[in-house]
């Protein structure tokens, strides 16, 4: 097989096939478990990799989006199980009525809307603020991390209503299937893998199209872009809005394959290391968005597993190691092996897409113009 032809459809499929067939075979249960965890984590990630790889907006707060994702799924998971009018955390912490703003998720259909309506319409309102105030850069992404931070703040001070610092976790029922069963945990794998590949897909069709050429267009110089007549906010208010459904969606897968949704899980630590995977995989690709956030899940569960004592100074030393490395992250290391394939056979490739490395913004401009 020529690596350096191998691309586009080609990588796909082939990733496509030893994530639908491959890994459900050779992994046993636990491990495909771990699998379909970072494979929620690598929506979150595709989701920056639109916002923050193609469009330029540094997002440090997805965990808030992906957070109202997990807990609309949470309190219906919840609701579901309650063997009396109350989840049991309610009894515990002494709520003797059900508060109103739970009652609408006992409908499964309302709380599966919910996951990624909310995380857009917050996501929406917050864009139309800031991006017309031309909000951008260092601003923008103190501006997410401050919402990460106060996001938690409130899960935590709400013990009745949200669970408080455990969260909310004890789920056994999903639309009436036994969680614990291994039938259904791989069941929920296959759900993850495929939602995976097509938000892949439909994100790649959307950079690939002519909005996605303005996008680049406005990372590259929001400023020719507003001259020639678009307007940079309404585009980056859509981006910022879809990439908030795509975590609200991961939330709500993350919750039944692991079991648990928590403030820890949703802070500015959390989203860091979210973009901080983006940026091992190649924030300028899609792909690496996804495969960052896989490599970095994997090197975490490793390390912890290997080394208890020293495992976060070894995944910081994985992410120094990268991008000192590969400053454009892993794909854009495997860009160039493969460029230089082409070059040692005598037979040079065209990049695979002008949003796989730094394209000019003023062949961005003219195509957009």
């Amino acid at each position: 097989m020529n690596l350096a032809r191998l691309r586009g459809p080609g990588v796909f499929a082939v990733v496509a096939v030893l994530a639908l067939v491959v890994a459900p075979l050779v992994l046993e249960p636990f491990r495909l478990g771990l699998l379909a965890k970072y494979l929620c984590f690598a929506i979150i990630a595709l989701g920056i990799g639109l916002a923050w790889g193609q469009g330029g907006m540094l997002v440090l707060g997805q965990g808030v989006f992906f957070g109202l994702g997990g807990y609309a799924m949470a309190m219906h998971l919840k609701l579901v199980d309650a063997q009396g009018d109350l989840p049991d955390f309610m009894v515990w912490s002494g709520v003797e009525q059900l508060p109103a703003l739970w009652k609408p998720f006992a409908n499964p259909v309302l709380a599966l809307a919910m996951v990624v309506v909310g995380p857009m319409l917050i996501a929406t309102v917050l864009g139309l603020l800031v991006f017309r105030q031309r909000v951008r850069g260092a601003y923008f992404a103190i501006l997410t991390q401050a919402l990460a931070a106060a996001f938690v703040i409130l899960l935590v001070g709400q013990q009745g209503l949200t669970g408080g610092t455990n969260g909310l976790t004890n789920f056994y029922d999903l639309f009436g299937q036994d969680l614990a069963a291994d039938s259904t945990q791989r069941g929920l794998y296959f759900v993850v893998a495929v939602v995976t590949g097509l938000l892949y897909l439909g994100a790649r069709q959307l950079v690939g199209s002519r909005f996605g050429r303005l996008l680049v267009a406005i990372r590259d110089g929001e400023d020719r872009v507003r001259f020639l007549g678009y307007d940079p906010a309404r585009v980056k208010t859509v981006v910022f809005a879809i990439s908030a459904g795509m975590a609200g969606l991961a939330g709500a897968l993350f919750v039944p394959v692991v079991g648990i949704i928590s403030p820890a899980l949703l802070g500015v630590v959390p989203s860091l290391e979210l973009v901080v995977a983006v940026a091992v995989g190649g924030r300028f690709a899609l792909a690496g968005a996804i495969l960052g956030a896989v490599v970095m899940g994997y090197a975490k569960t490793s390390f912890s597993e290997q080394f208890a004592d020293g495992w976060l100074y070894l995944q910081g030393a994985l992410f120094i190691l990268v991008m000192t490395l590969a400053p454009k992250g892993i794909l854009g290391l495997a860009a160039s092996a493969r460029d230089a394939l082409a070059r040692r056979s005598k037979r040079p490739t065209a990049p695979e897409s002008p949003h796989t490395d730094d394209a000019p913004s003023r062949r961005v401009m003219e195509e957009v113009g």
